[in-house]
């Protein structure tokens, strides 16, 4: 009786190769479906601010930091922490104080009992984390203030010469009181410039306070379900990069932040007149980098001259220094920026 011939092995199932336009399409339509879903789940503990809540999600899917303007008691960490709790990603909020030290934001070396016997062994800050949330951050000393520098633009920290790298996506957002002044120390311009955006929260009208008073003193906030994950960050980061965008459009871009330096050609004259020093190539590179998160957000995929004089405000208004003439004539920056889009040409001039 002859033998039964070997079996046929079964075919090993090769995965089919990444198509990258899939993905990116995927993460397009992803992006632009989870939009009111996003702002449907920040709603459920952030009444009103719809605004602010666009603003913020422009700088996180454009991968930049953000400066948060308002008095207190307007729920800037809570709008901080509902984000994060959104994209699913590990949130350390740090209270600065005129007594915190660097070390108290990185992390220091600690002399600890191991298996090879005492050795300094290095224990993390909460710089560590996704998300940053530097609370009242000009409440702390430039120093310390500074540690957050080679965070915000390396994303890496420095400890007694050796190097971590932070986990992405990472974020620094910052919050400023501006009525309390007083022993406070303002954040250079250097420091100021790592911010994609500075989102100023004002007061909520009568019927949305109303909600806000009725809300959480009637029943507890509704759980917010997570919608993203830290690697679809990551995907839209590189999504938004993509985003075609004219020639003109960019050049007007260029044209709107050139404006805002005093004494330089084609300047107008109010900023000659009320500008002490304006905004640098870091800012044209925000108009168009939120531009394009703006367009994505909207379903589009192209970025239009509304998309531009949107994020005029929220990119410039943290990067000029106004002088004395304008604060005595009542100048404020906003005002001066929306005097500035109305004057700079969405076309060059002819010559």
């Amino acid at each position: 009786m002859s033998a039964l011939p070997p079996p046929i092995p079964a075919p090993v199932a090769v995965p089919a190769p990444v198509n990258e336009q899939d993905l990116e399409r995927k993460t397009v339509e992803l992006l632009h479906s989870a939009h009111d879903r996003i702002l449907k789940e920040v709603s459920k503990v952030i009444v009103g601010q719809k605004e602010v809540i666009e603003q913020m999600l422009i700088a996180l899917l454009a991968g930049g930091h953000g400066l948060i303007t308002g008095a207190p008691g307007l729920a800037k960490t809570l709008l901080i922490n509902s984000l994060a709790q959104v994209f699913s990603l590990s949130f350390r909020r740090i209270q600065f104080t005129p007594d915190l030290m660097p070390s108290d934001i990185t992390g220091t070396e600690i002399l600890e009992e191991t298996t090879e016997g005492r050795d300094l062994v290095f224990h993390k800050g909460p710089i560590f984390a996704n998300m940053i949330l530097a609370d009242e951050i000009n409440r702390t000393p430039p120093k310390t203030q500074a540690a957050l520098l080679e965070a915000m633009q390396e994303h890496q920290v420095t400890v007694a010469g050796q190097t971590f790298v932070l986990e992405e996506p990472f974020f620094v957002l910052a919050t400023q009181n501006p009525i309390e002044m007083e022993g406070t120390y303002p954040l250079p311009e250097a420091q100021l410039d790592r911010f994609m955006l500075n989102v100023v929260i004002d007061y909520l009208a009568e019927d949305e306070e109303v909600a806000v008073v009725t809300q959480t003193t009637s029943r507890k906030a509704e759980p917010i379900q997570p919608i993203f994950s830290g690697e679809d960050l990551l995907r839209c980061h590189e999504l938004v990069k993509k985003v075609p965008i004219a020639e003109e459009v960019v050049r007007y871009a260029v044209r709107l932040a050139s404006a805002t330096r005093p004494h330089r050609e084609h300047a107008p004259d109010f900023v000659n007149e009320w500008v002490n020093w304006g905004a640098g190539t870091r800012a044209s590179q925000y108009l168009v980098l939120g531009g394009k998160t703006r367009a994505v957000l909207q379903g589009r995929a192209h970025v239009n001259f509304d998309d531009i004089k949107a994020l005029a405000r929220p990119v410039l208004r943290h990067r000029l220094q106004l002088n004395y003439r304008a604060e005595a004539e009542g100048v404020t920056v906003d005002s001066l920026i929306a005097k500035l889009v109305q004057t700079v040409p969405l076309h060059p001039v002819a010559k």
